[in-house]
């Protein structure tokens, strides 16, 4: 079976500021680059688009299980710490405050939905070949303000 990596990155000038997220979709054989911006955002924002938008093309592709990398802790406990809470208080932290990035966490729980996904975290700019790739993309679409493919 095809194994698939989807590594994912977010980045903003300023929090907020100028914000770009970008993924790589890869297996042995292929490899997708996508990206975008927002012209305000902020940095946890812009890693939970990379990783939706990553979700979202594979699913629309591939029933096939996926492991997703990334650096971002918020997201990674947001998954598998804190989401399940939320969704039994409808949306609420456990201080009863509003989930922030409520709009993108329930996306991400949509599209989550039903998918065969495993989660790995690495540190930032510590020497993931692809990670490293990722990030300089997400940089490359907050300063240019476009998607973005070099790296």
């Amino acid at each position: 079976m095809t194994k698939w990596h989807l590594i994912t990155d977010g980045s903003c000038l300023g929090n907020p500021g100028k914000g770009g997220w970008a993924f790589i979709l890869t297996n042995e054989e292929i490899e997708t680059i996508k990206s975008g911006y927002e012209e305000t955002t902020t940095n946890n924002r812009m890693e939970l688009q990379a990783l939706i938008s990553g979700l979202k093309l594979f699913a629309s592709k591939y029933d096939n299980p996926l492991t997703v990398t990334m650096d971002s802790q918020y997201i990674l406990n947001g998954i598998k710490s804190w989401m399940a809470n939320w969704k039994k208080n409808n949306w609420k932290t456990s201080a009863k405050t509003a989930v922030k990035n409520q709009d993108l966490w329930q996306e991400l729980d949509k599209t989550m939905n039903n998918m065969k996904l495993s989660f790995n975290w690495t540190r930032g700019h510590n020497g993931h070949i692809l990670h490293d790739r990722v990030d300089v993309i997400a940089r490359c679409a907050a300063t240019q303000h476009a998607r973005c493919q070099c790296a």
